[in-house]
């Protein structure tokens, strides 16, 4: 018999919901078969429920994206994008495969290189109709959903459906983000006019309380005629049409053409080798992949990891990663963006020589010159954003990283379906100076036609000798990258568990800005002299709430042990059988 379960104090010890599987006497009477952990517990579950009905992992990933739709409107869903890396398990019919899904959202044809340079309102890449770009979250996951499922769309839409039609409880998250807008349109009263289903429904008129309920018909039935047409009813048919009126409505220049061209692209994963581990994620136009390839090799050229040692615990390893983040943060302003558009030099940026002088040049006892970190000659040769991983019964496993960019995206709606649309051509390089992330990017990052912006995003997967050993990713802009890695490496170096590696403390640098961000998260405070010891070795230290929000999965003993970050209020959710 098989029940859908999440860890909760009033049903599972409290051993168990640290993420311990062994030595309980509650769990010694179950296995816990598959897992979903997302940043929404409804999303989880839904994800759950599909495993329960015999899907697998594709099945159960593209029922939690959809469900994440509507309970994380301010992060993701069927108005954005994302990057999906799969793993499909060998069986006696088929090898192993693993492939990248790249259904990032495009610039419309519209939109030049100088396009926002020539408007006088500097947030247009940020709010509103010029700030949207076409969507591809529906087409990717029903790309997925008959490529690699087994399931009906109806089957794995029903889920999320029903959450919209009978709605769900506002969170501490929800209320906190919403916040920060709240105060933006009280301050700006016109925004409640241009934006009123944003302000009206998902802010609750700036009411907006944990504990309220939202129900969203409008999206449910948008949900019901993807359900019934497929990707057609998104991009050709009624949602399509809502969506032109909103964009046009609002200046932007989405045109039906760009809706019905738009197509997610198959793509090889990076893949690269870490202490005898298999590690795959998502190549560019992520940078996320690159990035923590970059950091990871770097690392175990130092000598920095060490067994059962916590990256953070001393100052001098702390510093050392510090440096690793600063050479791979200027190697992504300088070289990343859309490959199907620019060069790319992943070969040279991951060359073993590469990432040998990168290493050699860290001192241990100061930091640099911006100048001196990335390459220095020519090379041959991104909270608006949600994360989860799967692992079904079957050894099959998908990170997906999705995104709407900033919160609530453009801020603008489709009310006729109950949805917001992405800003995601802030990712673009739109002008001089950084994006709202804070990020120096490259004029190789510029829109064109059908061109996608570069991402944080890094949806990871890593195997040990052909299993799933772990699967991560986060939300929050170039947070990801880093607060992914350090959540890999508690996992796979300092051996903890999902829960405790993903609750411990992070840092960040992105090069540009020059300062190393502390997390503040859950009042956390570093030890006595640390910060010191950092900021003596030439730092600039600064705060930051949260690092990313990770989301992860270990098998251990064959066991899937998963955790939610809670700095976004996430719980995970497992499939279980009784013995």
């Amino acid at each position: 018999m098989c029940r859908i379960r999440r860890f909760s104090v009033s049903v599972l010890c409290l051993t168990c919901v640290s993420g311990v599987l062994g030595g309980c006497a509650v769990l010694r009477e179950y296995q816990p078969l598959g897992a979903v952990a997302a940043d929404q517990v409804l999303a989880s579950e839904a994800g759950v429920e599909i495993l329960a009905k015999g899907g697998n992992a594709v099945d159960a990933a593209v029922a939690t994206s959809f469900a994440l739709s509507v309970v994380r409107p301010y992060s993701c869903g069927i108005g954005g994008g994302g990057f999906m890396v799969v793993y499909l398990a060998p069986t006696e019919t088929a090898p192993a495969k693993t492939v990248a899904l790249n259904y990032r959202e495009t610039s419309p044809a519209g939109i030049a290189p100088d396009h926002y340079e020539q408007l006088d309102d500097r947030r247009a890449s940020r709010d509103g109709g010029h700030a949207v770009a076409v969507p591809g979250t529906v087409s990717g996951l029903l790309y997925a959903l008959e490529h690699w499922g087994t399931m009906d769309r109806a089957d794995v839409l029903e889920p999320a459906i029903r959450i919209a039609e009978q709605g769900f409880a506002v969170d501490e998250d929800y209320v906190e983000t919403a916040f920060g807008l709240v105060r933006r349109f009280r301050a700006d009263p016109s925004l409640q006019t241009r934006f009123a289903f944003t302000w009206e429904r998902f802010l609750g008129n700036g009411q907006i309380q944990v504990g309220d309920r939202i129900r969203l018909p409008e999206q449910a039935r948008a949900l019901r005629l993807i359900a019934r047409d497929g990707a057609t009813a998104f991009y050709e048919g009624a949602i399509a049409q809502a969506v032109l009126r909103a964009v046009d409505g609002d200046g932007g220049v989405v045109s039906a053409a760009d809706l019905e061209q738009y197509a997610p692209v198959e793509m090889t994963p990076i893949s690269f080798r870490f202490r005898g581990y298999d590690v795959l994620t998502m190549p560019p136009p992520s940078s996320g992949g690159i990035a923590m390839a970059q950091m990871l090799g770097i690392l175990e050229r130092t000598g920095t990891l060490r067994e059962g040692v916590d990256i953070l615990d001393d100052p001098a390893d702390a510093h050392v990663l510090i440096e690793t983040m600063k050479h791979a943060f200027a190697d992504r302003a300088t070289h990343l963006a859309d490959p199907a558009f620019h060069h790319v030099p992943i070969n040279a940026l991951l060359n073993p020589a590469y990432l040998d002088s990168l290493a050699h040049r860290i001192d241990p006892d100061r930091t640099l010159p911006p100048e001196a970190y990335g390459t220095q000659v020519d090379l041959p040769e991104d909270h608006g954003t949600s994360h989860f991983c799967v692992i079904d019964p079957m050894g099959n496993a998908v990170a997906c990283t999705e995104t709407i960019n900033t919160e609530f995206g453009s801020l603008l709606p489709v009310p006729e379906f109950g949805f917001c649309l992405n800003n995601e051509m802030d990712d673009f390089t739109t002008s001089s100076g950084a994006n709202a992330y804070g990020l120096t990017q490259s004029d190789a990052n510029r829109p064109e036609p059908g061109k996608r912006p570069l991402s944080s995003m890094t949806p990871t997967i890593v195997l040990d000798q052909g299993q799933v050993i772990a699967v991560a990713g986060a939300s929050g802009g170039p947070r990801i990258i880093t607060g992914t890695m350090q959540v890999l490496i508690r996992m796979l170096v300092t051996d903890l568990p999902p829960n405790e590696a993903i609750r411990r403390p992070r840092l960040h640098h992105q090069w540009s800005p020059n300062i190393v961000r502390l997390e503040t998260w859950g009042q956390h405070e570093w030890p006595d002299m640390w910060p010191d010891a950092i900021a003596d070795r030439g730092h600039v230290l600064g705060e930051i709430a949260a690092v990313g929000n990770v989301q992860a999965i270990k098998q251990t003993d064959g066991f899937p042990r998963a955790g939610s970050d809670p700095r976004k209020g996430g719980e995970p959710a497992f499939l279980w059988k009784t013995q």
